[in-house]
């Protein structure tokens, strides 16, 4: 499906507000045709530093040097509770924030800035020709049960996530075989180069399961990592605690970890002034201006999440895109920064900065009502348009709020159905049955969404899908970069050839914006003295709540 009408440009790739995502920091906003990036979002943690002899009647933490806290609780407040904890199904990155790392471990895992580090494999190397991953993984490797965990176990569980269609074997579709030499030696063959695999394996994609347990995923784990998951009380909180027979060198800090859910912001807010948190994670910028607690750090950031508005492009009126040109120029980005507190950022694509292939398109559509009202009249809803935002609720109304207003102001009528998040994920993401959607991508590298015609945006781009498809089977991560940044100008390119006589759309300018990589999950456990978790994670490639 072609998504330019003659002398109109392309509206495709529009990100709307950053929020969270495995890095945590600054979020984006955006907003766009398939989809409109609105911003980066600066993500805010508040943290507070103690010491296991000064603890609380609950046993929590409230002195200093959490490095002593062997025996301590630490309590990290955040917003969104998975559905359950099948870590293999259930789509969200609430589940990779806590479980990742933590309980679960991969064969490889990732540092706040990207960088990709050993976890259950200590080594690696990869052939010249970038089809042969050679993996060298720990001696003495055990899951929580006792199960020893060696290559051959590695390389059944993700056989398994192929075999199965488990979450993360989108990222798999190169692999040819997964074999293991001998007890510490696997080996990973591909059918074509994928310059992404040791991305993806620090993800849902690489993590290592017992074969042999029967437990429920869905409401229990068993993994290898440094925590186990105690309890989960549905609708409060899930409790890990300490893996005394943890088989890495690193230990746990901690004796025990509380997350804590808390969906409405300002309760959030309160727990934190009250001292019933020690950690909180995001918190709304206008509230943090309020922290008076001295006993109390805001530690700020840059995420890779993506507050995305989703154009469901197979639904009317949205699937003409003069339609979704016009609600993108209708759209007052920086308004949106300046609602949420001023510390997100512009994003004018899907790629944040850090990602490969970001390039600055934020002057792509500026705001612009007059031209927004002219596309309207021209796609026949002069007259005025009536449409339906679906958002979750744990999002609040500032944005919903301030987007019924600017579009009400070129006669677009928006009517607000706030969800709760199980709900968007069966209507939305799964059903398609929608027309417009605001969520938090969380993830990063995550632009095969985008060229992904079966992805609940429904955006079907040819030019897209053969550039990333091309990006894929690059051998170096540099070309790949080259090539998804292509994708964008080969659009641009057409958009000339079909703009005849318009004026030349203004220069690109690119790595103006900078990212620091610090996940939520990460950024959590950072500063909590908690375990590595602070490798940025992802929530498994998809606008799940980021959450």
């Amino acid at each position: 499906m072609s998504d330019t009408p003659p002398t109109q440009p392309q509206d495709d790739l529009d990100p709307l507000v950053d929020r969270r995502s495995e890095r945590r920091g600054r979020r984006w906003i955006a907003i766009g045709a398939a989809v409109v990036v609105v911003a980066v979002v600066v993500v805010l943690a508040i943290t507070r530093p103690w010491s296991s002899t000064d603890q609380d009647a609950q046993g929590s933490p409230s002195g200093s040097a959490p490095a002593a806290a062997a025996d301590a609780t630490v309590r990290i407040g955040l917003t969104l509770e998975p559905t359950n904890l099948d870590i293999r199904s259930t789509s969200g990155i609430a589940l990779d924030q806590v479980l990742i790392d933590n309980v679960y471990q991969g064969l490889v895992s990732r540092e706040a800035d990207g960088t990709v580090i050993p976890s259950l494999a200590t080594a690696w190397t990869v052939s010249d020709d970038a089809l042969t991953y050679t993996f060298t993984i720990a001696t003495g490797a055990t899951f929580s049960n006792g199960d020893p965990l060696t290559a051959a176990e590695a390389a059944q569980s993700i056989q398994q996530v192929i075999d199965k269609k488990y979450t993360g074997s989108e990222y798999l579709g190169s692999v040819a075989s997964i074999k293991a030499d001998d007890a510490t030696s696997l080996v990973i063959t591909l059918s074509k180069p994928y310059p992404d695999l040791l991305w993806a394996l620090t993800g849902r994609a690489g993590l290592v399961l017992d074969p042999k347990a029967t437990n429920d995923l869905t409401t229990s784990a068993i993994g290898s990592g440094p925590y186990l998951l105690d309890t989960w009380k549905q609708g409060d909180s899930i409790t890990l605690t300490r893996n005394d027979g943890y088989w890495g060198a690193t230990k746990p800090e901690f004796g025990t970890v509380v997350f804590r859910y808390i969906p409405d912001i300002n309760a959030a807010f309160n727990a934190v002034s009250s001292g019933d948190l020690d950690i909180l994670a995001p918190i709304d910028a206008k509230l943090s201006k309020n922290l008076t607690n001295a006993d109390y750090t805001l530690v700020e950031g840059d995420a890779s999440d993506k507050f995305v508005l989703a154009f469901n492009n197979k639904a009317k009126p949205l699937d003409d895109a003069r339609v979704r040109q016009a609600l993108r120029y209708a759209i007052d980005h920086a308004a949106l920064v300046e609602a949420r507190g001023g510390v997100d950022a512009l994003l004018g694509g899907p790629i944040a900065p850090g990602d490969p292939g970001y390039e600055d398109l934020t002057s792509l559509f500026p705001y612009d009502p007059a031209q927004a009202k002219k596309l309207l009249a021209e796609a026949g809803y002069g007259d005025g348009l009536d449409l339906t935002l679906d958002i979750p609720n744990i999002y609040g109304t500032t944005l919903s709020d301030l987007l019924t207003s600017q579009f009400a102001a070129v006669g677009v009528t928006l009517k607000v159905e706030s969800v709760e998040f199980a709900t968007w994920l069966q209507d939305v993401y799964q059903n398609k049955d929608y027309q417009l959607s605001l969520v938090d991508h969380a993830e990063s590298h995550d632009f095969a969404n985008w060229a992904n015609p079966d992805y609940y945006f429904n955006y079907d781009n040819a030019d897209v899908q053969d550039l990333y498809a091309q990006s894929q089977v690059a051998t170096t991560q540099e070309k790949s970069a080259e090539l998804l940044t292509g994708v964008r100008a080969a659009q641009l390119r057409r958009q000339e050839g079909q703009r005849a006589g318009r004026a030349q759309p203004r220069q690109l300018e690119r790595g103006e914006a900078t990212q620091r990589g610090n996940s939520l999950r990460g950024r959590a456990h950072r500063v909590a003295g908690f375990h590595r978790g602070a490798a940025a994670r992802r929530s498994g490639g998809n606008a799940r709540g980021g959450r």
